[in-house]
């Protein structure tokens, strides 16, 4: 582990449903995660039956981005952020 990572207890809970279907991880202390920031969460890999809903405590490992990574990834999102719409100025359908 370096300087920039640090370890600390998560609570992760899962729910495979017909409503739900999710894994949520909140890390212990309040730690705020910023663009470029990573978390290793700790452990076996997670299996629940449909239906399921559970808990799990694990640790976590947080490496934090370094100044230029951390710019990286806003600058990155921003133009990933352009392929999620399409602008036309057609007013209908191409003849």
């Amino acid at each position: 582990m370096n300087a920039r990572s640090f370890d600390l207890p998560c609570r992760i809970s899962v729910e495979q449903s017909a409503n739900h279907f999710h894994a949520h991880v909140e890390l212990a202390g309040d730690v705020a995660i910023e663009p470029g920031d990573s978390v290793r969460v700790h452990g076996a890999p997670i299996q629940i039956a449909f239906g399921e809903t559970a808990v799990f405590d694990r640790m976590a490992t947080v490496t934090r981005a370094t100044p230029l990574g951390r710019a990286w990834t806003r600058l990155s999102a921003y133009f990933d952020l352009k392929e999620l719409y399409e602008v036309s100025f057609n007013p209908g359908r191409v003849r």
